[in-house]
């Protein structure tokens, strides 16, 4: 006979049935539910009435998703590590093990466990008894969260029509606000490409501005007074450049930690597998690598064009440079 559940433990209740039927759905249990301690009740307990419950469908959802919290928080999948099953397979005490031996994917159990602590013990056991599948429930999970208290409201209640209508009524206000959002990125898009360009021109016409200028002052100011603003100007350009990529590698840092919030506020997040973040989320990325694709395309093409024209005399100055800073040191040892 299998052994009792402990009576602190939530008993399930099934009509009366023939003893040895259940023996025998129990037989394929008997060596991983042997040699126990207290500790692994609910894991024996749970394959057990798991077992049962397969065969004469009378284990409650909410129940099964309770329990099978308590394991997966508690890790008490592990103590099967070790233990063989009837056909001779050792089990290393995995979740997704733990999961197949009662008879389920740990793709549905998650979903299970999910719909647990979005909804509540009450709540999912009302919409369960409406027969509010799988599919709604991942829908509702995804609404706000003000909304979906009001969902669970409703559905305590257990009018079926009343909550069918509402979760509609949100998702059909959600998709609105999803397409509008969608919208007002595009145009968002359109006009940073349509500033991108008239900053572009802006700068070619200061550039060819600044040309003209310089032509002109070389006939009429000495070089030295002309390159001494000039070097300042430079510095000024350098100092509000290191400022803007300091915002950038800020704004980073914030997408960074939006990115673990969304992850640590999904229910349905398992980092053993691909997670797409929110499309707002990869639209705002999307943006920020653009901006910092544009920027470093900028530099490049800054820096190529000045070694186009004064790579010989860049060179020249380097070498000035390291011939005086040698110099310098050999006096100190003099």
């Amino acid at each position: 006979m299998a052994r009792q559940a402990n009576k602190a433990k939530e008993e399930i209740e099934v009509p009366a049935i023939d003893e040895q039927g259940i023996n025998d759905v129990m037989n394929t249990m008997t060596t991983i539910q042997s040699e126990y301690n207290e500790e692994r009740d609910l894991v024996n307990q749970l394959l057990g009435q798991a077992q049962m419950a397969d065969a004469f469908g009378k284990f409650s959802q909410t129940v099964w998703a309770s329990k099978l919290n308590f394991v997966k928080e508690n890790k008490l999948y592990r103590n099967l590590a070790g233990k063989k099953t009837p056909n001779g397979l050792e089990l290393k005490g995995t979740w997704e093990e733990f999961c197949s031996l009662l008879g389920v994917s740990d793709e549905k159990a998650n979903q299970d466990l999910a719909n647990l602590k979005s909804f509540g013990e009450e709540a999912l056991e009302s919409m369960s008894k409406m027969g509010i599948g799988y599919r709604e429930l991942r829908q509702y999970r995804k609404l706000p969260e003000d909304q979906k208290t009001a969902l669970i409201e409703v559905a305590k209640s257990g009018d079926k029509e009343s909550l069918v209508e509402l979760a509609e009524e949100f998702i059909a206000k959600n998709n609105k606000e999803k397409e509008q959002l969608k919208k007002e990125n595009s145009n968002l898009q359109a006009d940073y490409k349509a500033l991108s360009k008239r900053n572009a021109d802006v700068a070619k016409e200061k550039e060819e501005l600044a040309i003209k200028l310089a032509q002109f002052e070389m006939k009429t100011v000495p070089l030295d007074e002309r390159l001494e603003p000039f070097k300042k100007q430079i510095a000024e350009t350098q100092s509000r450049m290191d400022k803007l990529f300091e915002e950038q590698r800020q704004y980073v840092d914030i997408m960074y930690k939006l990115m673990l919030e969304i992850l640590e506020n999904d229910p349905d997040y398992d980092p053993e597998k691909p997670y797409s973040l929110p499309e707002s989320m990869q639209i705002a990325l999307l943006t920020l690598n653009g901006s910092a694709v544009l920027t470093l395309d900028q530099a490049r093409y800054v820096h190529r064009e000045l070694w186009s024209k004064f790579d010989s005399d860049i060179m020249e100055a380097q070498q000035r440079q390291e011939s005086l800073v040698n110099e310098n040191i050999q006096d100190l040892y003099k």
